[in-house]
């Protein structure tokens, strides 16, 4: 033990190497545990939980005023796999009827979110409330592009397909004391 002391002592680059090794190790075993305890923490999964939760109802809140009259049927099936429940009912009940109408008033709806924020979920019951701010433009037949404003308030329900809108409404604009 005392040759290897003194060979190291002599040799300032082996002796380098050893504490950079030392260091190097100590590091990888920190990072390691580090690692690991990010990967089973509890709130790490839940914001990811989370973060699905509010894309899925962005989106399924964007789907709900997106239409096009010259692809309905394929904007009505993405209604109705975007929601479920009473709400999905209502959605696929009268299809016939919407058809008509879109083909008659030939208009496009398309929306785009501006902000959206999840309010409650409940992992436990499979449900959550979101709230949406989106941008609509409406395209007539004939006349110039009209952009309106709406924010929406949806109820989530988690299903074997994910999580899809089973109520949503409009929440007014401006309606604040002041």
């Amino acid at each position: 033990m005392n040759e290897l002391l003194s060979r190291i002592r002599a040799n300032p680059v082996l002796a380098a190497a050893i504490t950079l090794v030392v260091v190097a190790a100590a590091a990888a075993g920190w990072f390691g545990w580090s690692y690991q305890q990010a990967a089973s923490d509890e709130s790490l999964r839940y914001s990811a939980l989370r973060e699905d939760v509010l894309q899925a109802g962005e989106q399924a809140v964007q789907n709900l005023n997106t239409l096009d009259y010259r692809n309905a049927s394929a904007g009505l099936a993405i209604w109705s796999q975007s929601t479920t429940g009473d709400l999905n009912q209502q959605l696929t009940s009268n299809r016939a009827q919407v058809l008509a109408q879109l083909q008659k008033a030939q208009t496009i709806t398309t929306a785009r979110v501006l902000e959206a924020a999840l309010t409650t979920l409940d992992e436990r019951a499979g449900t959550a409330t979101i709230l949406v701010a989106l941008k609509i433009t409406v395209t007539p037949a004939n006349g110039a592009p009209a952009d309106k404003s709406n924010r929406f308030e949806g109820q989530l329900t988690r299903t074997a397909a994910g999580w899809k809108l089973s109520a949503v409404g409009p929440v007014p604009i401006g309606t604040g004391a002041g």
